[in-house]
């Protein structure tokens, strides 16, 4: 047996030491349903420590979701539903299927070829009866707007369903972004927010054509804003000042000397 699967073997046993006649009371009350708000932020843990270059953090939070996914599976084959066993087979047999230019005879062109091959393979997969499934309907609707934006234009470009260059995109984005302000000019609270939002979405994908991911670079951009204003506050006590009392253009000189800084 590998040491990855000693490992596995013996948070199995902590987990079924939980759950057992003399485990832990919470544990033993929890169902998957209940861990699910606990799977979402051990996840966003995770990401957060990846993005932050954390190592010995990332291998923590990687701990902390693997437990809860050994747990939820534990459950589930508590109920006679499935077994790890299961997940694990199911998901390796997926991936060969959804991969046949790596584990069969088919030859792919390029990237995008790739790409539609795969949503042709998934939608296969989800076919039942005679009426196939939507385009979107694996998207998961639980997903955060600006990564389900992501999600919509990279699924909406595979299917062929996207503008023909980068300069139409980004024309499409001057002309919604016109659309907001007018409806900054005298529009009703609802129509600036739905203009907002088109040119939002349209904006996601002008990144999306570059590479950017939207939800990445955001969150990149409130941890570097973050830190600049944590760097003001302690330059403000450095100096014996008050930021919140300062006026607005000291805040603006201290905040660009920060920003000089990096």
């Amino acid at each position: 047996m590998s040491t990855d699967s000693l490992s596995l073997a013996k948070l199995q046993e902590v987990i079924d030491s939980l759950l057992g006649p003399d485990g832990c009371p919470w544990d033993r009350k929890q169902t998957p349903l209940s861990l699910c708000d606990y799977v979402i932020e051990e996840a966003f843990e995770l990401v957060s420590a990846i993005r932050a270059g954390d190592v010995a953090e990332t291998a923590e939070e990687l701990g902390d979701v693997l437990f809860l996914l050994l747990f939820q599976a534990t459950l589930h084959a508590r109920a006679g539903q499935f077994t790890l066993a299961d997940v694990v087979d199911a998901n390796a047999a997926k991936m060969i299927r959804r991969h046949p230019h790596v584990f069969g005879d088919t030859v792919l062109a390029n990237q995008d070829e790739l790409l539609r091959n795969w949503e042709r393979i998934k939608r296969g997969e989800k076919a039942a009866g005679d009426r196939p499934p939507g385009a979107f309907a694996s998207l998961p609707k639980g997903l955060p707007p600006l990564l389900k934006a992501y999600r919509v234009h990279s699924k909406a470009a595979r299917l062929g369903f996207t503008w023909a260059t980068d300069e139409d995109a980004r024309a499409q984005f001057d002309a919604e972004w016109r659309e907001y302000e007018e409806a900054c000019q005298g529009g009703s609270p609802e129509r600036m927010e739905e203009e907002f939002g088109d040119a939002l979405f349209t904006l996601v994908e002008l990144g999306r054509r570059r590479g950017i991911k939207a939800n990445a670079a955001l969150d990149r951009a409130n941890l570097k804003f973050l830190a600049r204003y944590e760097r003001m506050e302690s330059l403000a006590r450095e100096r014996g000042l008050e930021l919140l009392d300062m006026p607005m253009a000291d805040k603006d000189r201290l905040w660009a000397e920060v920003k000089a800084g990096g």
